[in-house]
């Protein structure tokens, strides 16, 4: 049977077709001999000993508080201090005009020493009537009305010399002085006006901030273990004030309350620590979390923070195997303080585990160790490889 030739020429073309499909076409992708592995930093899961603390924020605030107000009322003539200046207990701050005073006090002297002279007659005079009443000169009576006066005028100066302290102490108060030492806020009133015992606002505020407080609140569930704390430590506890954004150490005191109830209303209790500052880390308002150590833990499982890492199922690390490869591993921490987590269950002292470079980390996955100039992998202090 002889094909058209029309048909045998399709025939070609199809041919032709396929021929150049084949072998120009795109080719299917080649199977996968491996993953490369993926870099990654590790370390050694620590055992050492870590103190046991307890976290909660807390908010700085001064030990003491005055309002530095006039005792007397005139008019201020300056004032000593710059707003915002540190000054010490005892230091002048302001001075009232002291005339008004000065005289006063320049009266009451003057009123002493006249009833002093009339003391020295009436002494005199009480003693020649004693002298002449022996020789019957005068009258008993004349005696005692003498030795009576007497007694009136050394009352006289007694009074005298307490109207004496009075006036004194009326003028000292025209020299007003720090009666404690801390930082001055605003100039509430200016030189030239006219102040008052009375008046509400007082002349300015002065901050006792070194040292400085720190009040803080803790869980109820926390009460039991400060408090047995403080009952078997003979020095107050420590207390760390921590930056919240830093994470910093921003000074270092000790507990001086746990308050005497516990709030029912936030199932809290709280608790006020002081802290030196001299270099004011540490300012009245500001936010800090407050760390105070209630004991130590011994041959506690450690590793930096960064290892332990957070899913909807809870805390997981990735361990690393002897073949490069890691696995995840569900975690309990127990605590965490100064950029260490401290484990309580799911790891072993040796255990390698991965600090950096887990967010391309599946399970399974190989990794190969980034570190610089080839060192091995770093070990936290405390570990056994």
């Amino acid at each position: 049977m002889r094909w058209p030739v029309y048909l045998l020429a399709l025939l070609v073309v199809l041919l032709l077709a396929w021929g150049g499909w084949h072998w120009l076409g795109p080719k299917p992708p080649r199977a996968n001999t491996g993953a490369a592995p993926v870099p990654a930093s590790t370390v050694r899961v620590a055992r050492e000993t870590v103190p046991i603390a307890r976290s909660g924020v807390g908010t700085a605030m001064t030990v003491a508080t005055v309002t530095v107000r006039t005792r007397i009322d005139g008019q201020l003539d300056r004032v000593d201090f710059r707003e915002g200046q540190d000054v010490k207990a005892g230091q002048v701050l302001a001075r009232i005009d002291p005339r008004t005073y000065q005289a006063q006090l320049e009266q009451v002297l003057a009123q002493k020493a006249k009833d002093e002279a009339q003391l020295a007659n009436a002494r005199a005079d009480l003693k020649r009537y004693g002298d002449l009443i022996k020789e019957d000169a005068t009258s008993q009576q004349t005696l005692d009305t003498q030795r009576a006066l007497v007694g009136q005028l050394e009352a006289a100066l007694k009074s005298d010399q307490a109207q004496i302290h009075f006036a004194q102490v009326q003028l000292d108060f025209t020299t007003i002085s720090a009666p404690i030492g801390g930082r001055v806020g605003a100039r509430l009133v200016d030189p030239g006006n006219i102040v008052h015992a009375a008046d509400a606002n007082g002349l300015l505020v002065i901050n006792q901030i070194d040292p400085i407080a720190v009040q803080f609140t803790l869980p109820e569930a926390s009460f039991q273990s400060v408090n047995s704390a403080l009952r078997d430590s003979r020095e107050p506890l420590q207390v760390q004030a921590i930056d919240r954004d830093t994470r910093a150490v921003l000074a270092t005191g000790k507990l001086v309350l746990l308050n005497n109830q516990i709030d029912t209303a936030t199932g809290t209790i709280a608790l006020k620590a002081q802290f030196p500052n001299a270099e004011h880390k540490l300012w009245p308002g500001q936010s800090v979390d407050a760390r105070v150590v209630l004991g130590e833990r011994a041959d506690a499982l450690t590793v930096p923070q960064a290892v332990v890492q957070r899913s909807q199922a809870g805390f997981f690390a990735y361990v690393v195997g002897p073949d490069d490869k890691v696995r995840v591993q569900p975690v309990e921490v127990a605590d965490t303080a100064d950029g260490k987590a401290t484990i309580g269950k799911g790891l072993a002292a040796g255990d390698r585990v991965v600090v950096d470079g887990q967010y391309r980390l599946t399970p399974g996955a190989r990794i190969a160790e980034s570190r610089a100039n080839g060192d091995a992998p770093t070990t936290v202090a405390g570990a056994k490889p």
